[in-house]
């Protein structure tokens, strides 16, 4: 038999309300509140994707670390002269091949030629051979920190050696200074339109080049005011009177043709040729491609 007391906890029960009650829950946190902290966490986690590709970019860009020197480089090839330059970091490198022919009474017309990242110097000698064929001499200067140069390479270091291997190989007798070419391949592409904006090439040659790194890195969805070596191609060739040819592969991946397309079109009276390929096995046949090159020169009073 319940006491008076228990009936009384009993009522008391009765009237309050039910932990369950669902009018007494506490409220769920808003769909605002939880949109907010995935967009907190989106931001975060894409701060450290940049801040690691800032980071590492040169690295990416300049991967001189996968290429070492050949204590054989340069044997067996015929008028090859080695030289340095010096730089804050240390020496640089340079190759010249005369050109057939040149001499301080007949000068003759000289290609600096600008090789890919994940290249040296020493892979082209034989491939500018058509070049020396027809007279040229050819300037094959390194990126400083590859190969057997020192420093660390950059668009602003970059630049300041290609200017002092331009005006080495403007000094010589037995080039002609008014028929310097630029010839750049992929980021040697960059190279030399960065050197046109302090000397005047008599010509362009661009093989597999982009329109700018910042472009390019719109890809991986950086920032363009996070890249530290530019290289804006597109600009500079607007600044460019003289006669420009561009090359570049229909199927390159890594560099789409559309580059190509916007610096033919930024290049005012250049001219593209468009090759079946991919990035690196273009072009399909090297021969064919400096035949294209030497008429196209030709064409412009450049090569004989």
């Amino acid at each position: 038999m319940k006491s008076d007391a228990d009936s009384s906890k009993g009522a008391q029960a009765a009237d309050e309300p039910s932990q369950t009650d669902p009018e007494k829950r506490p409220p769920p946190r808003s769909k605002m509140h939880r949109l907010l902290r995935l967009l907190r966490s989106a931001v975060i986690c894409y701060l450290v994707y940049a801040a690691m590709l800032f980071s590492i970019q040169r690295w990416l860009l300049f991967p001189r670390h996968i290429r070492q020197a050949s204590p054989d480089a340069g044997r067996g090839i015929r008028d090859l002269e080695r030289f340095w330059i010096d730089t804050p970091q240390g020496r640089v490198e340079g190759w010249f091949i005369r050109g057939h022919g040149a001499s301080a009474e007949t000068p003759g017309p000289a290609v600096i030629f600008a090789h890919g990242n994940a290249e040296l110097i020493e892979d082209w000698p034989f491939e500018m051979s058509l070049y020396q064929a027809h007279g040229f001499g050819i300037l094959l200067p390194e990126f400083r920190g590859y190969g057997r140069s020192a420093g660390s390479p950059s668009e602003a270091a970059i630049t300041e050696d290609f200017v002092k291997f331009y005006d080495w190989l403007a000094a010589r007798p037995d080039v002609d200074r008014a028929r310097i070419v630029f010839h750049g391949r992929s980021i040697g592409g960059g190279a030399v339109c960065a050197l046109s904006r302090h000397r005047r090439p008599a010509a362009i040659v661009l093989q597999s080049t982009f329109v700018s790194v910042s472009e390019m890195s719109r890809r991986y969805y950086v920032p363009s005011f996070l890249v530290r070596d530019p290289f804006d191609n597109e600009s500079a060739l607007r600044a460019l009177k003289c006669p420009v040819l561009i090359v570049h592969g229909k199927r390159d991946s890594l560099i789409p043709f559309e580059h190509a397309q916007r610096l033919h079109a930024a290049a005012a009276g250049s001219k593209l040729i468009a090759y079946d390929c991919d990035h690196n096995d273009c072009p399909p046949d090297w021969n064919a491609f400096m035949h294209d090159v030497i008429v196209f020169l030709r064409g412009a009073g450049i090569a004989r």
